[in-house]
């Protein structure tokens, strides 16, 4: 997959993360074909091995981390295993940034945050529906997963002006081609 992103190498890998933390965060099942989770570089030949050594760079293992946080924050949190999905910006064609909630009644939820462009957007409004302290779960753009470390120093707290239908937002620095996952800083998380 990561060849068959656009961009130069390391757009290439920040798409490839992108897609990744996308998929985890929609509702439905979860795969990774084989070689991707440390995003290797050739088609996955049945007859030979997977190509262990690109472990040995740091975008590859990168990759295998962000990867594997993602397995462990689904598996660790109920509001991304439901069915649950909300819209929260579907339209902002400008910038190419989305935002979705997921999670039942009852449970904590949880914002992903997409800024499909190369361009870090600073100051980025997004309603949430809970007031307080929001922890990010995943950034894919931190430094560990081979990005470039843009984010919200762990986490951001809501301001008491409406945005997307909600009373409370966040003013958010979204990384470039990257996803933000976050949650209600109380959760259980």
């Amino acid at each position: 997959l990561v060849n068959k992103m656009p961009g130069d190498r390391w757009q290439q890998f920040a798409n490839l993360r992108l897609l990744f933390a996308y998929m985890y965060g929609l509702p439905g099942f979860k795969l990774v074909f084989m070689g991707g989770e440390f995003a290797q570089s050739a088609e996955w030949d049945h007859d030979g091995s997977l190509d262990w050594d690109l472990l040995d760079q740091a975008e590859h293992a990168g990759m295998l981390r962000l990867v594997g946080d993602l397995g462990g924050c689904y598996a660790a949190t109920p509001a991304l295993q439901g069915d649950r999905f909300r819209w929260v910006i579907g339209d902002d064609r400008a910038n190419s940034v989305y935002a979705f909630l997921r999670g039942d009644e009852g449970q904590q939820p949880v914002l992903v945050v997409i800024n499909a462009t190369p361009v870090p957007r600073e100051g980025y409004r997004v309603g949430v529906p809970v007031a307080g302290q929001w922890q990010e779960l995943v950034n894919t753009d931190a430094e560990s997963y081979g990005g470039s470390g843009v984010g919200n120093l762990g986490g951001q707290s809501t301001e008491a002006k409406g945005g997307h239908g909600f009373e409370q937002s966040l003013v958010l620095n979204l990384p470039p081609l990257a996803v933000l996952m976050l949650t209600p800083a109380d959760s259980d998380q």
